[in-house]
């Protein structure tokens, strides 16, 4: 049985702190998002309270150039100008950046490191949702190591290759190994299970737009 579905009602966005900042400069804003907080903002009226809005109380300039979903928390990049924008959307797009997520998920995984390689499109009968598609579905892949292993409960270290919509949600279940705390791809025991989604973004690499230098961007995983 599918976790419930969010609505508007549930959406009550973090408001200490507003805003977490790790790094800014002349080009870039780098933050620290909490889980709760949507990137950008929601198609309903109601869901304007974002990222992009908050940054952009302070740096009217800032713009989104990746996102992480509502209920994931860690390192995001904005830039500040239309020529950071570019140079660092390339690096996404040509997968020039490093990613490093850490998340808990349901049950003991046995191998201590693998590579989920399944092809991810969007489930139009219950959209947001991705689902695995071999026929319609974009490549996605995702290399996972086990980090530590709790009583039914495994904590994963999550680099995804490419980056999809809830790519690492849709490939830790597809290999039987949901999330915790995910409304959209859990049950209601794994949903109940943790009082957030336990999907963290710990690391960002990328190349500086303006120096050249290859910057890592860590937050700590709050879970």
């Amino acid at each position: 049985m599918p976790g419930p579905m969010p609505t508007l009602l549930d959406y009550f966005p973090p408001l200490d702190p507003y805003l977490n900042v790790l790094y800014q400069d002349g080009d870039i804003l780098v933050l620290d998002k909490q889980s709760g907080l949507l990137t950008v903002p929601g198609k309903d009226p109601s869901l304007w309270d974002c990222v992009e809005y908050r940054a952009r109380q302070t740096w009217p300039t800032a713009g989104i150039v990746h996102r992480l979903d509502k209920d994931t928390s860690g390192v995001l990049v904005m830039a500040l100008n239309k020529r950071a924008h570019g140079r660092i959307g390339s690096q996404f797009e040509h997968r020039k950046t490093t990613k490093s997520y850490v998340a808990r998920v349901a049950g003991l995984i046995e191998a201590d490191s693998g590579l989920v390689d399944l092809p991810l499109a969007t489930d139009w009968d219950n959209k947001p949702r991705q689902r695995v598609d071999y026929e319609h579905g974009r490549a996605a892949q995702t290399e996972w190591a086990v980090m530590e292993r709790e009583a039914d409960v495994t904590r994963v270290r999550l680099h995804p290759l490419t980056g999809r919509t809830h790519q690492l949600r849709v490939h830790m279940k597809a290999i039987g190994h949901v999330i915790l705390g995910d409304a959209f791809y859990g049950d209601s025991a794994t949903f109940a299970a943790a009082p957030r989604l336990q999907l963290h973004a710990a690391e960002l690499g990328f190349t500086h737009p303006t120096s050249g230098e290859f910057m890592v961007f860590t937050a700590p995983t709050p879970f």
